[in-house]
Parts: structure tokens; C-alpha cells; sequence
């Protein structure tokens, strides 16, 4: 018994269980990634935008918890920060707090928007996760079709649009957008026309 209850089998032990968590419960896999951008991995390049643009941003359509529908044609003149997300989606949870820093910083300033449109469409669920969370971030459902050339259909994806509504910054994956540098981007692109 001695021999099995040494101190090399129970950290095996210890370990195997900790990538099991991470595997199996989706909030563990979260804290894991939030612990990873807080030590600066997952850092968004804004080094180089392809600004790319697109004919027309009118008719991509998103509806917020009343109902109100906000058109991205309509916010030409804004910085857009589009985040497609769920909250089912670790990647998703693990970059919520930072995304709602940069939302924090920005929330009060005109010209630029924010609009994180829950991919399952929950408007419900995803208001409760935010309560929940303490994260103050205007959720929307998807109320039209988006192209392809914004989102393909992973989780999270995020956008940026300048005041022109060219696309700035187009990434899929998790990545820590409360960080300086980024919050330097959208500084940048607010100040410019």
C-alpha cells in the first residue's frame, strides 16, 4: 500500500484529474485560458490591419434583448466592435473579461459601438450569464444573414470596423482584448477618418 501512496503517484494522480477537468467541464478549460492571457498569451495582433472593405454594411441586421434592431449600415461614422460568441464556448468565457474591460473604457464615448451577438440566439440565457458574471455588455441575437467574409462560424470571432466600415481587425479564437495595445488600437481608430 506504501508503494501506491507515494508522493510521484499521487501528483500523476493529481494531474491526470486537472486534464480531465479541463477536458471534460467547459469552466475549467475558461480559467485555464483567462490564466494564459493574463500572463500575456492570446494577445491580439493589431501590428498590420488589411483594412478590407466591404460594399455595403446595410442590411447585416442584430436584435437586442427589446427587440430594438441596430443595422451596421447605420453606424457608418462609428468604430464597430463585433464579437460573435456563446456561452457554452470556453474560448468565449475565458476572453469576457477583457473584452468587458475594453467595453468599460469605451462605453460612454459615442462613436464607437459595441454589439457581442450571442451565436445561439438566447437572448435570455446570454443576459443571465452576464448578471451572473457582472459584465455590463450590450448582448444582441444575429437578425439577418452575415457573410461569410465576417464570420464563418467560429467561436468566439472577433471584428473591428473603422469609420469607414472597412474591417480592420478580423481573428477567430480567444484573445485578450483588455490589454494596452489594444485599447491603443481603437484609440487610433476613433481619432482617425
Amino acid at each position: 500500500m506504501r508503494k501506491i501512496l507515494n508522493i510521484k503517484n499521487i501528483s500523476n494522480a493529481v494531474l491526470i484529474l486537472f486534464f480531465i477537468a479541463i477536458i471534460i467541464v467547459p469552466s475549467a478549460k475558461a480559467m485555464v485560458l483567462v490564466g494564459l492571457m493574463k500572463a500575456g498569451l492570446f494577445s491580439p495582433d493589431t501590428s498590420a490591419p488589411a483594412a478590407q472593405p466591404l460594399r455595403d454594411l446595410s442590411g447585416i441586421q442584430f436584435k437586442d434583448i427589446n427587440g430594438k434592431i441596430t443595422d451596421l449600415g447605420d453606424l457608418k461614422g462609428k468604430v464597430i466592435f463585433l464579437n460573435f460568441w456563446a456561452t457554452w464556448c470556453p474560448p468565449c468565457i475565458a476572453e469576457m473579461p477583457g473584452v468587458n474591460k475594453l467595453y468599460e473604457r469605451f462605453k460612454n464615448e459615442s462613436d464607437i459601438v459595441f454589439i457581442l451577438a450571442d451565436a445561439d440566439g438566447n437572448l435570455t440565457k446570454s443576459q443571465k450569464f452576464m448578471q451572473r458574471k457582472k459584465f455590463a455588455l450590450p448582448i444582441f441575437s444575429v437578425a439577418s444573414e452575415v457573410p461569410e467574409v465576417l464570420f464563418q462560424g467560429s467561436l468566439p470571432t472577433t471584428i473591428v470596423f473603422d469609420k469607414q466600415g472597412r474591417i480592420m481587425y478580423n481573428e477567430a479564437g480567444a484573445a485578450n482584448y483588455g490589454n494596452q495595445k489594444f485599447i491603443e488600437f481603437i484609440n487610433r481608430l476613433k481619432t482617425t477618418n
